[in-house]
């Protein structure tokens, strides 16, 4: 029932029901304490949900001009948890929309805040004082990042960026400009949701359950895309900046999304747009059908489904069939691809309140996918 803790992990402790904390200045004050020369007060009890409730963010929806069709495809990976990737030239609103992504994620659940604290405290990246981590992390390591600091490990193995953005966003910018070994250990998070450290005397498994979000120019100049300006790249330096990342990688991003750069008109309108409040109201509602639907299952998001429970929970009729039929066919889709597909649309279905999937959520999931030559 009484448990003596480091003073700096006090808050922390103090988050546990049933047990009462007291803080620690260093083994004499603990022995005064225990002899009963110098009694040490306990610390006060963290209210946890006054706590859960506060996680709120700095950056807000409304405050990106325009780009709907990115904000629409930002609204389905959070609704369903699944990864996305920003491709157009510099300035046009590509980390803006990465950094808003967490204010449109559900709120935290006591259990998930629990799991990221754990991850945070033994990183040694838990804030001096707070007792939880009740915002959603939002991680972004520089393109010169090591796969040790991405993936997690040293003499004494601690989890990496992948694991401090679990249940929260890992946002890699510059994609392309990560060197390729590093892009590839994202492979096993990806679709696992697990990261594998592995040493000689054994090996450790950190959770990775984290959306993606990934921003790069069409070209090592970032104008291949852009109407109004001339790309200085020659086809050549287009093809070898592109082939960075591997099809595996690619075939992994849910939402392929071209961020045009935004007209003057845009920029200069004041007309708001939906706050953040707005959208994770609608998101949160497809959460708790995602929660309905998967209640007897270890899953929670649509983008975990296996390929067994896509056959079980998203039935196609004949018409959706043949439109699936034409894009695996035309874009030459994989087989993870064709089952992602699907996934997509069960997340669009849902944010629309549709209880089975029809064309409609289909073809506007076929326009998010990447698109072969």
């Amino acid at each position: 029932k009484e448990i003596y803790v480091p003073k700096e992990n006090a808050s922390e402790a103090s988050v546990v029901e049933g047990i009462e904390v007291i803080p620690v200045d260093n083994l004499f004050s603990l022995v005064g304490h225990l002899v009963g020369e110098k009694n040490i007060e306990a610390h006060p009890k963290v209210q946890v949900d006054s706590l859960i409730k506060k996680g709120e963010y700095e950056l807000d929806m409304a405050h990106v001009k325009g780009q709907e069709h990115a904000k629409r495809a930002l609204e389905i990976a959070a609704a369903g948890g699944h990864n996305v990737l920003f491709n157009g030239p510099p300035g046009s609103g590509k980390t803006l929309l990465a950094k808003t992504m967490p204010s449109i994620l559900p709120k935290m659940t006591l259990d998930e805040s629990l799991e990221v604290t754990k991850i945070f405290s033994i990183s040694g990246k838990l804030p001096k004082g707070d007792a939880l981590i009740v915002a959603r992390p939002f991680r972004a390591p520089h393109h010169s990042a090591s796969c040790v600091s991405l993936v997690g490990g040293g003499t004494f193995p601690k989890p990496g960026e992948i694991s401090l953005s679990h249940r929260g966003v890992l946002f890699l910018d510059e994609f392309a400009e990560f060197p390729r070994s590093v892009l590839e250990s994202l492979r096993q998070p990806l679709e696992d949701g697990i990261i594998t450290v592995s040493r000689a005397k054994g090996s450790l498994e950190f959770p990775a359950c984290f959306i993606l979000v990934a921003a790069m120019n069409p070209c090592p100049c970032g104008n291949a895309t852009d109407p109004e300006r001339v790309c200085s790249c020659s086809p050549a330096q287009i093809v070898k900046y592109q082939r960075k990342i591997s099809g595996p990688i690619m075939d992994r991003i849910d939402l392929h999304i071209e961020v045009p750069r935004l007209k003057f008109e845009k920029l200069e309108s004041g007309e708001a747009g939906e706050t953040s409040a707005e959208i994770r109201e609608r998101v949160e509602k497809a959460r708790v059908t995602q929660k309905e639907r998967f209640k007897k299952l270890d899953i929670i998001t649509n983008s975990e489904m296996s390929s067994h429970q896509i056959k079980k929970f998203c039935p196609l009729d004949e018409k959706s069939i043949e439109l699936l039929r034409m894009a695996v066919s035309s874009m030459r889709l994989s087989a993870r691809a064709y089952y992602r597909l699907i996934k997509i649309a069960r997340t669009i279905a849902d944010l629309g309140g549709f209880p089975d999937i029809n064309r409609d959520h289909l073809a506007e999931a076929i326009q998010y996918r990447f698109k072969t030559d």
